[in-house]
């Protein structure tokens, strides 16, 4: 099955992808900066672009067959991502560039084992595992940072502080009862502790399997895939906006839920705008004519 040639060529849809997937991340430090978490939906644009771009890399992966390949490249695509976002959030306000590059060596190992010991003989498959390996990692970063408001690894794993009050072992001068007070951390009620994450890791997955996997065929078109990329990203971002109600105030939860309800609605209508288009451009279809005896 040959892929669709488009107006954006593959490096150019990396690029932008993995620009503006940084960027969105980086832009979520913002409430660090001014104490709210408003401005925690700039992580659900950055996984948003990621998805974009990793829709387009799997159709020229799994075009070297019959796109059966889609959902298994999608989940190997996570589950190297994953590897590399919990990882890659150990390095403070390097983390998403550190998470991008663990990402980038743990899919170019896993596309060497693919096509050089399991001999899937694929000429584009360790170049395309290791992007698909970037857009899991930069995806779950980014809806990671939308849910709690922070791409810190702390922020992620520690759901809350509780504090143990116990009674010291002297007494204060004049007899008085002192008392020792531990503060605790909680990890059950964080986004990886209450296993949020693993939620954010399906629909993830899911969203970037689903665009080439519905659109592929004789007239499957570029924008068309992108655009249904573009809005099954919003969709997950909605669901990813619900969650944030856990993590975040109600306010900065609202704000990320009106902005993929919003972003979903026009990507939606635009994506069966395209579906109707390319439709009409196969009404008068005629079947292919066999050829068979002296023909």
């Amino acid at each position: 099955m040959e892929a669709s040639a488009g107006a954006i060529s593959e490096n150019t849809l990396m690029i932008y992808g993995i620009v503006v997937a940084l960027v969105g991340t980086y832009l979520t430090y913002l409430n660090v900066v001014t104490g709210i978490a408003v401005f925690s939906f700039f992580g659900g644009i950055g996984a948003i672009a990621a998805i974009w771009w990793g829709s387009d890399t799997i159709k020229h992966l799994c075009s070297y067959g019959l796109g059966t390949g889609v959902p298994s490249a999608g989940m190997v695509a996570f589950g190297a991502g994953a590897i590399a976002m919990i990882a890659g959030t150990k390095f403070g306000i390097a983390s998403p560039i550190v998470t991008l590059i663990l990402a980038a060596i743990i899919g170019a190992v896993i596309g060497y084992i693919a096509n050089n010991v399991i001999n899937m003989n694929i000429p584009v498959m360790i170049f395309s595992l290791m992007k698909l390996s970037m857009v899991g990692a930069l995806t779950m970063l980014g809806f990671a940072a939308m849910c709690t408001g922070t791409f810190m690894f702390n922020g992620l794993v520690i759901g809350g502080m509780t504090l143990s009050m116990e009674p010291a072992a002297q007494a204060a001068a004049g007899g008085a009862q002192t008392f020792m007070v531990t503060i605790i951390p909680e990890f059950a009620g964080s986004l990886i502790g209450g296993s949020a994450l693993a939620v954010i890791f399906f629909i993830g997955a899911i969203a970037l399997q689903h665009p080439f996997n519905a659109c592929l065929g004789p007239n499957e078109s570029q924008d068309r895939t992108l655009m249904l990329a573009i809005e099954v990203g919003f969709l997950s971002m909605f669901v990813v906006a619900v969650m944030s109600f856990a993590f975040l105030d109600m306010v900065s939860a609202a704000v990320g839920l009106l902005i993929a309800l919003l972003g979903w609605f026009f990507s939606y209508r635009k994506y069966i705008a395209y579906s109707k288009r390319d439709a009409y451009a196969w009404l008068d279809a005629k079947p292919i004519v066999e050829v068979g005896g002296d023909q």
